[in-house]
């Protein structure tokens, strides 16, 4: 499948464009449906010999060209209806009826704070420029009428609040809320691009709008990714500030699968500076080795690692409730575990040629000892609650 890609140099038109060459080059292979043939990647900028080339063998086109931030209102019809116009007199004259994808706005419902909008006005004219060209040719048109988008490679101070925050927090740059209750409906980078392969593979959602509000239907006259987020711009600082901080508290805040705040984390840490990075950890050092905190989370616990030197044994107290795990990734170690009151011992030998995982069990008293007289033991330890100096639920007794 040959693929006409406008705007490519855009933000959706870079991740468009990305996902694609991983299914063309066998990097991604979660779409087993899809062969990409030629990718035709026309920007601003391009000779117009990529337009003529793309319209003439295209199998599917996405329009993603359009006009953000002109010089004067009028561009706004210039560049999003005229350039709209161009595209789809090349393709009638190639004869080529392949489907093609419109990069709309929400703007254009041209209701309620949108109504008298000169940029959606110029993107109705191309929505309309498209149903018209569509039942003149009988080509399939999926017109998407994109809500706020944020991702990677987002361009920050130009149309996305979220990359300005996300670009501003991570270098240290103020950044300013009037209101943070506004909600914003947020569309993310990948699951655009999910529902564009889905366009590709002729397995688009359709919808209806009851005003600004997307509705799903399967006769839609429109169409749309199928998953969006509303948040208000007062929790979207409070999230972020929450990530910038993490590397300081080490408390990784709730990121579940398709939550907000797991495609939020993703989009921040790519604004992140070259020394932003990377963070110092805090070792706590002495003559024994050392042992340093990792990673807390609010609900799952905390990862810590220790490293015993040659001959060393670590541990010697019990939990009533903690619990953890221990697992050897260098050296060879033996664990032992004896319950409070009982005299048998549990010996676990343990090693990182081959990687175990040794429960710690509550109300048992356990140690673990290196047993190389060389090499330093490096242990990954899971505990199923954060540290609490107040509350450590520590108790000093012997194994053996």
């Amino acid at each position: 499948m040959n693929i006409l890609i406008t705007g490519a140099a855009g933000f959706v038109g870079k991740n468009l464009t990305a996902a694609l060459q991983c299914i063309q080059e066998g990097k991604d292979r979660t779409r087993p449906g899809l062969s990409i043939g030629e990718l035709y990647l026309y920007d601003i900028d391009s000779p117009a010999e990529v337009l003529e080339q793309g319209c003439k063998n295209a199998d599917f086109v996405f329009n993603l060209a359009g006009v953000n931030r002109p010089q004067n209102q009028e561009e706004f019809m210039q560049g999003n209806f005229g350039f709209a116009s161009t595209l789809l007199d090349t393709l009638k004259k190639y004869n080529n009826t392949c489907p093609v994808m419109l990069s709309s706005s929400i703007q254009a419902t041209l209701v309620g704070r949108y109504a008298e909008g000169e940029y959606g006005k110029s993107k109705k004219a191309g929505e309309e420029l498209f149903f018209s060209y569509s039942e003149e040719t009988g080509a399939k048109v999926l017109i998407y009428r994109f809500p706020n988008l944020f991702g990677k490679w987002c361009r920050p101070n130009y149309n996305s609040a979220v990359a300005t925050f996300c670009n501003n927090i991570a270098n240290d740059l103020p950044i300013t809320v009037n209101d943070p209750s506004v909600q914003l409906e947020l569309l993310y980078i990948d699951d655009l691009v999910a529902e564009m392969l889905d366009a590709l593979e002729g397995k688009e959602h359709h919808c209806e709008f009851a005003g600004v509000d997307t509705v799903l239907q399967a006769d839609g006259r429109y169409c749309a990714a199928p998953v969006s987020h509303k948040v208000t711009l007062g929790e979207i600082v409070e999230l972020l500030n929450s990530f910038k901080a993490q590397p300081q508290t080490l408390r990784m805040p709730e990121i579940p699968n398709g939550s907000f705040a797991k495609k939020l984390y993703s989009t921040y840490l790519s604004y992140l500076p070259a020394d932003g990075a990377i963070f110092d950890l805090k070792m706590n050092v002495d003559n024994r080795g050392s042992f340093t905190e990792l990673i807390k989370t609010e609900k799952c616990g905390q990862i810590s690692v220790n490293i015993s030197k040659p001959g060393i044994t670590k541990g010697q107290h019990w939990h009533h409730t903690k619990w953890e795990f221990f697992i050897v990734v260098s050296g060879k170690g033996l664990i032992q575990m004896r319950k409070i009151g009982d005299s048998e011992i549990r010996n676990y030998y343990v090693s990182g040629e081959k990687i175990q995982a040794v429960h710690m069990l509550p109300g048992y008293t356990h140690n673990i000892i290196n047993l190389s007289d060389t090499e330093d033991l490096v242990t990954v330890m899971w505990a199923n609650e954060s540290f609490d100096p107040n509350k450590p639920d520590t108790f000093f007794e012997v194994v053996e």
